[in-house]
């Protein structure tokens, strides 16, 4: 276990938890601002990508897995990612939409921010959302960030405006 919340445990994500993942990023509605869901391969690319990223950076996307019973709901976390010319530490977060509108999104972001700045002992954090995302820049205000400025990402044979909402450690 990474930390826990009230009502939440964050975790690596190992092998085990590719079915789990798939429920997350194989369904069309969750995955709407990625334009479209992923395979099987690219799930256990995402996967691999995660495993990886704990053993150059020591944190990345984990799997947020709910006390009460124990299931993997979601995936909340900390990853260094390409922003214009830089690369910025960002907290990232995709839920089953099975428990979406329930709170868990914004309790383990805040979490997610608070090891960014007291283990971290980052200067800032960031959220990188697309313009579509309603529910996810939600999330990032509720954890106190502010919109700073957007930039269009090419992803999967689209542009995609995005917006970075930061916020810094005081």
């Amino acid at each position: 276990m990474v930390f826990e919340t009230e009502r939440l445990y964050l975790r690596e994500m190992n092998k085990a938890d590719f079915e789990s993942l798939c429920k997350i990023l194989q369904d069309e509605e969750t995955m709407y601002a990625y334009e479209g869901k992923f395979s099987d391969t690219e799930v256990q690319e995402w996967l691999d990508r995660q495993i990886s990223r704990y053993q150059k950076w020591n944190f990345g996307l984990w799997s947020v897995i709910l006390k009460e019973t124990d299931e993997m709901i979601g995936q909340c976390g900390l990853t260094m990612q390409p922003w214009k010319d830089i690369e910025v530490l960002e907290i990232g977060y995709l839920f089953n939409k099975s428990y979406w509108h329930m709170g868990y999104a914004t309790e383990a972001a805040r979490a997610c921010k608070k090891y960014a700045f007291e283990i971290l002992k980052a200067d800032e954090v960031c959220s990188i959302i697309r313009d579509t995302n309603t529910a996810s820049q939600n999330v990032a205000i509720r954890n106190g960030m502010i919109k700073a400025d957007n930039w269009t990402k090419h992803y999967r044979g689209t542009d995609m405006l995005h917006y970075r909402y930061i916020i810094r450690h005081l």
